[in-house]
């Protein structure tokens, strides 16, 4: 009978731990994935910043001209 209190014990114990241990392992993934997520949006906000001062040297400062409003290219071709 002892053994069997001893063999309780010990199964107890160790499923604590191994609960514990869980407990530590999900901590330690979601503070991986928040600093994952964190520099992937740096990453993303750096190279949309890139992309914008290229945009921005290749056409010289110089917004590109956006289409007409179809009722202006209506108006201008009656014109003509």
């Amino acid at each position: 009978m002892n053994f069997q209190n001893t063999a309780y014990a010990a199964l107890l114990a160790s499923s604590l731990l191994l609960i514990g241990g869980c407990d530590q392992a999900e901590k330690a993934a979601q503070q991986m994935i928040s600093k994952t997520a964190e520099a992937a949006k740096q990453a993303i906000d750096d190279t949309h910043k890139a992309a914008e001062q290229a945009l921005n040297e290749a056409t010289g400062g110089r917004l590109i001209e956006q289409e007409q409003p179809e009722k202006e290219r209506k108006e201008s071709s009656h014109t003509i």
